[in-house]
């Protein structure tokens, strides 16, 4: 399986997960068969607020899933349409995170729903 996380800087497995998806200066994608990485220079770190495209941005890499700090909606919608699965660092660091992920530590993160409109639930719309 491929995974792939927003980080500051390459420094393999020992890369720090960076806290937000669509700011992050590189991604490091892990291949948790072999173990080995490669790093992707994040091509869309300077959108608007709420415009991330997370494909161009991940330069059209094969991948299975996304390990984040946090994400917006939009980008986790996208990621989902691409059938790119979203789930929470649950670590510090990329290695670490792997390890959990093979354990079967993670929960994916599923895009919110609205259950309705006009009854203060928030969806805005």
């Amino acid at each position: 399986m491929k995974l792939c996380f927003p980080v500051t800087s390459d420094d393999g497995l020992d890369s720090k997960v960076y806290e937000h998806f669509g700011s992050a200066q590189r991604f490091i994608v892990v291949d948790t068969e072999t173990g080995a990485t490669v790093s992707i220079d994040n091509t869309d770190k300077h959108h608007s607020h709420g415009s991330c495209n997370p494909l161009k941005a991940l330069a059209g890499a094969p991948l299975d899933a996304v390990v984040v700090g946090g994400i917006g909606a939009g980008a986790l919608i996208m990621l989902n349409r691409a059938q790119v699965k979203v789930f929470s660092s649950q670590a510090p660091t990329v290695g670490e995170n792997v390890a959990l992920f093979r354990s079967g530590a993670f929960q994916e993160i599923v895009p919110p729903t609205c259950g309705g409109h006009g009854h203060g639930h928030g969806c805005a719309h």
